[in-house]
């Protein structure tokens, strides 16, 4: 009995070894050429006067669907408030120092979540409430705990502002109006498209 248990195990053995040194062997074709449909990847400096897509300047939307007042003079000017394919909504628009001082942004506007807390500041306190639904929404987080909102916001100078983007699951199709809060800021209720 214990003879054919050697001979098994070693035949187990050889067979995990065989299929290993396969694998590898298969797994390694580091030394492939690139295939002929995949473009090979490779980068040029631009000449001077040229233009690249990145440096021309970003087509900001032009509608404000709200604005809404915070303290000390900042204002958050909603532009859109957008449903994608994969089942978010994600709303953007522009924070302004309407003040005549540089203005450090509030800590409050990231929340007072564990997760979002450690990750600086953000806009990581924003809501959005469904009344008909009775749900809130909170904004989502990646799968580090960060939230999915602009970040490393700090201060504002006078009369400067800049872009800013929050992503929150989107509540169901027949939902066409939520109460967007921020902490810090006045709610404000945005129509969904």
């Amino acid at each position: 009995m214990n003879v054919r248990y050697a001979m098994n195990r070693r035949k187990a053995v050889a067979v995990v070894a065989l299929v290993s040194a396969a694998l590898l062997t298969v797994g390694c074709g580091a030394e492939e050429k690139p295939k002929a449909d995949k473009p090979a990847a490779t980068t040029t400096a631009p000449q001077k006067g040229e233009t690249t897509e990145a440096s021309q300047p970003v087509e900001e939307p032009t509608e404000t669907l709200v604005v809404l007042k915070g303290a000390k003079g900042l204002e958050l000017a909603i532009n859109s408030a957008e449903r994608d394919a994969g089942g978010f909504l994600t709303v953007k628009g522009r924070l302004k120092n309407t003040s005549t001082s540089v203005l450090v942004l509030p800590a409050e506007m990231r929340g007072d979540e564990t997760e979002v807390v450690k990750h600086g500041k953000s806009l990581g306190g924003a809501t959005l409430i469904d009344s008909a639904g009775k749900k809130r929404y909170y904004v989502l987080r990646d799968t580090d705990g960060r939230p999915l909102t602009t970040s490393a916001l700090d201060s504002l100078g006078p009369g400067k502002s800049t872009a800013v983007f929050m992503q929150f699951p989107a509540p169901p199709a027949s939902t066409t109006e939520v109460s967007f809060q921020l902490p810090t800021f006045e709610p404000a209720t945005l129509k969904l498209s």
